[in-house]
């Protein structure tokens, strides 16, 4: 009887094992596919936004498409067309918009 007793707890034991490593491999997998390519991209967004400078062809998250006349701080004046000009937050261009459209010339 005692011996049926420790080969139960035994098997348990191996459970738990199987269902903590598991769990670990989930995270590590939600890790590598979710959270390091987002901490990647958002380093390159920030990268992007603090090298601005004028003669940019930009994006903004809104869809429109204008060159940087001026940079003042957080602030971006694109210039849509001759003497039209539009004051944007740093943070509302868009990226991989921007990339496109440099790609595309």
């Amino acid at each position: 009887m005692l011996n049926q007793i420790l080969l139960q707890v035994d098997g348990a034991g191996s459970g738990i094992m199987g269902q903590v490593f598991l769990f670990g491999s989930i995270i590590l997998i939600m890790y590598f596919f979710m959270i390091r390519p987002q901490q990647k991209k958002q380093k390159e967004t920030t990268k992007f936004i603090s090298e601005i400078k004028k003669g940019d062809h930009v994006v903004t998250v809104g869809g429109i498409h204008g060159k940087v006349f001026s940079v003042e701080g957080d602030i971006v004046q694109i210039e849509l067309d001759k003497g039209i000009k539009l004051k944007v937050e740093k943070s509302a261009l868009s990226l991989d918009y921007s990339k496109k459209l440099n790609n595309a010339k």
